[in-house]
């Protein structure tokens, strides 16, 4: 199956992010993403006015902050109701190799794969601007997630993560947790389809 990149929405949470939100939606790599969502957590300065300027194609605006995991779970239910089949992880803040690491976000979940997690540490891939304390912590995680999940991760902390959105239409999909609205909905989100039994397959970023 060919992915049509109009079927392949970003979602951006957001925070007091004016002055920056804009920078990233420009950034996006239009020719591999076909609709950006950005998720305004609350903010009190103009994080979804700049977002709409920038060129986001939908703001969705939470009347409470929640966090960030709650600003994530916002974006894959409004690409879910919208009827996109995929969505991928935004450019965390500047990157220069976005029009690829887009590129393999999508090449990794074709065909039945259901999530593509990428990976500074495959051969390709690179780690600008980690300073030696945090480069082993990064290279740590992904060995306990190992132990946790079964899979073979090579790099459990990276920004650049695609998956299908049917994997919310699992039952033990449980992403309606309030103890998910931190940090803890990304890996929950790769742990829980890793142990589904779910395909996936990582490409470096």
């Amino acid at each position: 199956m060919s992915i049509d990149p109009g079927a392949s929405p970003w979602s951006i949470p957001a925070y007091n992010e004016a002055g920056k939100v804009g920078q990233v939606v420009r950034k996006v790599p239009r020719q591999h993403v076909g609709w950006v969502i950005v998720v305004d957590d609350a903010s009190s300065d103009d994080t979804s006015q700049e977002a709409a300027r920038a060129g986001a194609d939908q703001v969705v605006r939470h009347a409470v902050n929640r966090g960030v995991g709650a600003g994530i779970r916002t974006g894959l239910m409004a690409a879910r109701s919208q009827g996109y089949e995929f969505r991928g992880d935004p450019l965390r803040r500047r990157s220069a190799r976005a029009g690829r690491a887009a590129a393999a976000a999508r090449a990794a979940v074709r065909g039945s794969r259901r999530s593509g997690p990428g990976s500074r540490w495959l051969p390709g891939g690179a780690t600008p601007g980690i300073g030696s304390e945090r480069r082993w912590l990064t290279r740590l995680y992904p060995l306990l997630f190992r132990l946790a999940s079964g899979y073979p991760s090579t790099d459990g902390t990276n920004g650049l993560r695609a998956f299908r959105l049917a994997l919310l239409d699992h039952p033990a999909m449980l992403l309606d947790q309030s103890w998910l609205d931190r940090y803890e909905l990304e890996p929950y989100l790769l742990f829980k389809a890793v142990r589904l039994g779910f395909r996936r397959q990582s490409r470096c970023r």
